[in-house]
């Protein structure tokens, strides 16, 4: 059995998810894994989750245990001898804390950066919750509202696709690349029924990614997600 690095609560998960060319995303593909596609087409998605009850090898972390996460991924796998592995590629993760950022980059040598994060939260009757970032001095936010009934992630389905991976990878050099286990059940999902979207992705990802900024997403999916761990051993290949 791996020994766990870390634990947490992955709360109120939005995913904005948006069709991209497969050019847009090779040159952070890490050697070894390739593109997953949806129906013929690759996605990134724009992800808005709190972070809670962190702990580090079974150890609470006081203080800084609790905060938004913000992030782009983009969807690959990996041919492992028989075994298929699908999982994600961050591009890049924003915490309000800079210890936290500083220690995953150093840890699981991924791509953080620690900006002021702030969310709201109406949990009431029809869920409402507003994620947002600071960048250039100017908010950027993702404010959705969805239905309280929970729903089965149906197979085949887009839902099934975002939400059903249990690998990172990270790119490491040109050369060589990392592999490492998320763990947690099938999440249920819940029906979005508005939803704003107010992002800079040129600034926040660079200017590959300008052309998001007039792209609606295909779909915004939410969860309400889970306790989840993550492995210490890293496979690098």
């Amino acid at each position: 059995m791996e020994k766990t690095f870390l634990r947490a609560d992955w709360e109120h998960l939005v995913m904005a998810n948006y069709r991209v060319e497969a050019n847009v995303l090779e040159p952070y593909l890490p050697k070894g894994v390739e593109l997953d596609y949806f129906n013929g087409s690759a996605y990134v998605s724009l992800v808005g989750f709190m972070f809670k009850k962190t702990s580090l090898f079974h150890i609470p972390i006081p203080f800084f245990g609790s905060f938004e996460e913000i992030n782009l991924r983009f969807y690959v796998k990996r041919i492992d001898g028989k075994k298929v592995k699908r999982g994600v590629v961050f591009i890049n993760e924003t915490v309000p804390f800079k210890i936290v950022a500083f220690l995953a980059n150093i840890l699981y040598k991924e791509h953080y950066i620690s900006i002021p994060t702030r969310h709201s939260f109406d949990l009431s009757d029809n869920v409402n919750i507003t994620y947002e970032w600071k960048i250039n001095n100017k908010w950027n936010a993702i404010s959705f509202e969805c239905q309280t009934p929970q729903n089965k992630i149906e197979q085949d389905s887009i839902e099934e696709f975002i939400f059903e991976r249990y690998f990172g990878f990270t790119k490491i050099n040109e050369n060589t690349s990392q592999e490492f286990r998320i763990n947690h059940p099938k999440w249920l999902t819940q029906k979005i029924t508005k939803c704003e979207i107010n992002c800079d992705f040129s600034a926040m990802y660079g200017a590959s990614f300008s052309g998001l900024n007039q792209q609606k997403p295909d779909s915004i999916l939410f969860a309400n997600g889970s306790n989840v761990s993550v492995n210490w051993k890293r496979h690098k290949f």
